[in-house]
């Protein structure tokens, strides 16, 4: 395994760590916290792209961007929010996180973060808990998929994307097939065992340079679209797991496959 990424806030940054714990509902600190706008409705890069280039770390319990730290406001008031279908809750965390990040996208926002005691369950092949994603733990992809990937833009004189624009959590290496990941059912990495959820379908996001926050399209999305299609609509890149073991992973660690698809 070459890489893990944490997105702390839904929607916004990840940042590379060199190991991380890993719970039911993911890596650490992964999509516990989102911006939601006045009506409690998630906030994310398919209407605020700007979002891609906030990019906030954990560092000992507080959110930590641009030179400021907020610390964490593990429980206290909570309000509705609306994530896609979902409807919870959040544990606001504050005037001063809310009007850094109302600034930054120059709309008024919320910071939320998820309850102690929120149980969000996911669905797929199979099924656990999540905080504030989309609907799975863990998004694996492999460096051999973005090759083949790249590969096929290039053929159609476009420019390759790097792997930033699909926002994994878990990066594989030495797969030499393209979406290899894709066949795994059940594996291990360090002491921790996921399982297969579902193939990720991609929307717009990819098509936003995560380093500018601006959309680029329409490349990945162009060549997804010729061989990757999803039999129910959009392209698929990736594959969703769920934390059904946890533990502890580390950049380095092998990925064991225990059961692959039939």
């Amino acid at each position: 395994m070459s890489g893990l990424v944490v997105y702390p806030i839904k929607g916004c940054g990840g940042y590379s760590v060199a190991s991380s714990a890993a719970d039911l509902t993911g890596l650490r600190d992964d999509r516990m916290m989102m911006l939601v706008d006045s009506d409690g409705v998630f906030l994310s890069q398919r209407k605020v792209p700007e979002m891609a280039a906030l990019r906030p770390s954990v560092v000992d319990s507080s959110l930590v961007i641009g030179g400021e730290s907020f610390p964490a406001v593990l429980d206290g008031p909570r309000v509705p929010v609306v994530l896609h279908t979902w409807h919870g809750f959040g544990v606001d965390q504050g005037d001063a996180a809310a009007a850094y990040f109302s600034d930054a996208l120059g709309k008024p926002v919320r910071l939320v973060r998820t309850p102690p005691d929120l149980r969000r369950e996911t669905t797929g092949e199979t099924t656990g808990l999540v905080g504030y994603a989309d609907g799975n733990a863990l998004l694996v992809l492999s460096l051999s998929s973005l090759d083949g990937l790249n590969e096929r833009i290039a053929e159609r004189g476009g420019e390759p994307v790097p792997m930033d624009r699909f926002r994994p959590n878990v990066i594989v290496s030495g797969w030499p097939e393209p979406h290899t990941e894709d066949r795994v059912r059940r594996a291990v990495i360090g002491d921790v065992e996921l399982a297969y959820a579902k193939d990720c379908v991609r929307c717009a996001v990819p098509m936003v340079d995560q380093e500018t926050g601006r959309k680029d399209g329409p490349e990945p999305i162009r060549s997804l679209a010729t061989y990757r299609r999803d039999p129910d609509g959009g392209v698929t890149f990736g594959m969703k797991a769920q934390v059904v073991r946890t533990g502890k992973v580390a950049v380095g660690d092998k990925l064991d496959v225990l059961e692959w698809r039939s």
